[in-house]
Parts: C-alpha cells; structure tokens; sequence
C-alpha cells in the first residue's frame, strides 16, 4: 500500500483543472445619476441601521419581534441553513472518506462439493481503514458542483437578507397605516360627536321655529354619513391590526405608546448614491448574481462528464482466520483497486445535460439583469415619490387649515342667521375631507421613506 501512496498524492496534486467558463459580472446600463438626488447632507442608506431610521420605541418593539417570530423569516433562515448544510455535503466529496470496519465472515463448505474432498469450515476476521470510490477531480467536476453549492448558499443567504429588509419595511408600514387609520377614526368620531350635537341643537331650533326641516334633514344626513364612515374606518382599523399581528408573529406584551404620524421621524433624506454602486449592493441583486454564479458552476460539472472519470478504492488493515490473531505478525492486508470509466454512449444524456446547464445560465443572467432594471425603477420610483408626496402633504395640510376657517365663518354666519345651514354642510365636508386627506398624504409619505430605505439596502443592524 505504501508504494501507491507517491501515486494518490500526485493524483490529488493534479486534480483541479476546471471546465467552468469565466464568469465575469455584466455591466448594466444604468444611468449615472438618479433624477431626483438627495440634498446635501443626506445620510446613506447601507449605514443608517433600522433602529436609528425608525425612531417609535413602538415599531422598534415590533419590528424587532416580527424579526424573531414572523413565520415566513423562520422559513428563510431554514433555508439558509439548509443550503449551507447542502454545501457542506457537497464539498466534503472533494475529500476521500475513511472508515474503520471491523468484519468476521464464516462459512462451511460441505464435502461433496469441496476440492479436497473433506468440509471445509473457513473463519476469517478483518480490521481495516477503507476509502470507497474516491473520485481523483482531474476535470473539476466535483469543484465545481462544490462551487455551485457554495454559490447557492451565499444566494439563499443574500434572500434571506432581501427577505429581512423587506419584512422591517412591511412591518413599518403595517405598522404606519395602523396608525393612520387610528387618527383617522379619531377625527370620524370626533365629527361623529360635532355632527351629533349640531343635529341635536338644529333640531331645538326647528321647535323653536328658527330653523326650517331643510336644515334638519341636511344635518341629520351628514350625521348618519358620518356614522357610516366611522364603522368603515372601524372596520378597516380591525383588519390592519390582524395584518400587524400576523408579520409580527408573536406580539409583545408591554408595547411603548404609539406616537403620531407627525412625530415618527423617519422622512430624513437618506443619500441614493450612485446607482451602479447602490444596485450592486442590494441583497436581491447579490442573491441573482449568485444564481448565475452557480448556473456557471454547473456548466463545467456537465462539460466534465465528457471525460474520464477515475476513481480510487483503497483498505489497509489486519486480517486473520482467527482472532486472537488479528494483530499479530504478518497479519497485515491491504488492496489497492483503482478504476476508470469513460462514457462511450448514453443517448445524448451528457450532452443534453450540458444544454440544460447553459440554457440555466441564460435564464440566470436574464433574471440577474432583469433584477438590477427592476431594483433602479423601485429606487428611481421611490425617490420622486418623496420628493412629490412632500409637496402634497403640505399642500394638504394648507388646505385643511383653510378650510377649517372656512368651516369657523359658515357657522358664525349661521349663526347670525346670514347664510343657510348647506354653507355649514358644505364646510364641513370639504374640512372633514382635507383633514382625511392630509392624515392618508402624511401616511404615505412614511410609508414612501421606509420603502426606500428597504429599496437602497438598508443597513445591517
């Protein structure tokens, strides 16, 4: 045996010649700059962690549940590990594996079928070091289906990544739109009280014969429309709870208070970059190049297919016909039996199997392109969404003030009996409807800042 050990180590020291082309990462096209930039002073979005972009000791609470019981990132991490656990199966082929058996073999030849014409009782004990099958890589076969593992564990791993930050802005943003519909509720039930009691004192007038049924009508319909809007905003304030509860997982049982939409904090520039340096960094776009790292990979496991394969089997041990004599002198034993094979006809298996490996590739560098066009519109989107959303809301808050003095003036002229109770109507809704909507803009220029954290990377804390 240790005559063919110079052999194994030269077989081991030539093995590793690759078939796998050269992977060389695309260049995308992409602009140089975004459209709407940050303004000076902006923080970047990969070094700002979570905790410090969301500020709400609330939604801090809940994202940092959510991340620890959401169901679908227990999924995620499983898979992480799972494709780690296949890498590591993978890789170990590259290395011959040593067992120690331990075997006795009896057997009893009777004597009309034995040579010597007498029975034959045979006993023989071995204990051997063996190597089964070791596969000398020459072509790189098995380095490169190790390397495809490998890849597909950093892809799982840079998804689990993706999946994370997408979880803290879901989160974020369930989390914001319950918020938004409790100050939407409040302001419905507070109009649902104001409307009440204006119905209440109209209807006094009407006895008192200052105020026609016109205007109690007009005022009992606002009433009940009122009413109507405070059970949908109810209704829709239940089902945003059940969304939280369910992202979160498993919620905590002392919250902090929630603090208003106008007290979140979280719509501070973050800086975009430049866009080949802040795509590139995203985890879903890392996560595909991985992909098409591993499409790579496959490729020179299947083109080695083609050529010879060798395979190493190997004992070294003790073998006796009995057992006190296991380990005496001249007991040793060893086998050495190396084995080629070279595929001469298959049907096309080995070629079409290279096919499928590079029609993989093709769908891996489509889909590694079609992630980066996909991840610049998000961000491009995302950015001219906060820049616009902005004016709106200030717009909207504008308005509503205006139209809250509005509604002040209708009612001291009704007052005075100078207009009639449709101004006051007229008044309320369009300041009912502005405050709504500055509450909805407000919303959603939060929910627009925490999709774009997510969408430039985030940070990793």
């Amino acid at each position: 045996m240790s005559k063919h050990l110079p052999l194994l180590a030269l077989a081991a020291a030539l093995a590793g010649c690759s078939m796998m082309p050269d992977y060389q990462r695309a260049a995308p096209s992409l602009p140089d700059q975004w459209a709407a930039p940050a303004a000076a002073g902006a923080r970047p979005a990969a070094t700002t962690a979570w905790r410090t972009f969301f500020p709400d000791p609330r939604l801090q609470a809940l994202i940092a549940a959510a991340l620890d019981h959401n169901y679908d990132m227990r999924i995620a991490v499983g898979r992480v590990e799972e494709a780690r656990a296949l890498f590591g199966v993978a890789r170990a082929d590259r290395f011959p594996s040593v067992n120690l058996t331990g075997s006795r073999n009896a057997s009893l030849t009777p004597a009309d079928i034995s040579l010597s014409g007498q029975p034959m009782n045979a006993q023989r004990y071995d204990v051997d070091f063996s190597m089964t099958a070791f596969e000398v890589d020459f072509w790189g076969r098995v380095k490169s289906l190790s390397a495809a593992a490998q890849a597909s564990y950093l892809a799982s791993e840079e998804a689990r990544r993706a999946f994370r930050l997408s979880l803290i802005a879901d989160v974020a943003n369930g989390y914001l739109a319950l918020v938004e519909l409790d100050e939407r509720t409040a302001l419905a039930r507070a109009t649902v009280t104001s409307r009440g009691d204006t119905r209440h004192l109209i209807d006094k007038r009407r006895e008192a014969g200052l105020a026609s049924d016109l205007d109690f009508l007009a005022a009992d319909g606002a009433y009940e429309s009122a009413r109507a809007d405070l059970a949908s905003l109810e209704r829709q304030r239940s089902a945003a709870d059940n969304a939280l509860a369910l992202l979160v997982g498993t919620l905590p049982d002392a919250l902090p208070p929630a603090r208003p939409l106008a007290e979140q904090g979280l719509v501070a520039d973050l800086d975009p970059g430049l866009p080949s340096a802040v795509l590139l960094a995203r985890p879903d776009v890392l996560a595909a190049e991985q992909r098409l790292i591993a499409a790579h990979a496959n490729i020179g496991a299947a083109r080695a297919a083609f050529l010879p394969k060798i395979l190493l089997t190997a004992t070294l041990g003790t073998a006796s016909s009995a057992l006190s004599g296991l380990f005496a002198a001249g007991s040793r034993a060893w086998a050495f039996q190396p084995a080629l094979s070279l595929p001469l006809f298959d049907a096309g298996r080995t070629a079409a199997n290279v096919d499928v490996a590079e029609a993989r590739k093709v769908i891996a560098v489509a889909d590694y392109e079609k992630t980066i066009q996909q991840a610049f519109r998000e961000v491009a989107d995302l950015l001219v969404a906060r820049e616009k959303l902005a004016d709106q809301l200030k717009a909207l808050d504008a308005a509503a003030k205006v139209q809250s003095e509005r509604l002040k003036l209708a009612e001291a002229r009704y007052g005075a009996g100078i207009s009639s109770y449709l101004d006051v109507l007229d008044a309320q809704r369009e300041s009912y409807t502005a405050q709504q909507g500055a509450v909805q803009a407000r919303r959603a220029l939060l929910a627009a800042a925490a999709q774009l954290y997510k969408a430039l990377g985030g940070g990793e804390v």
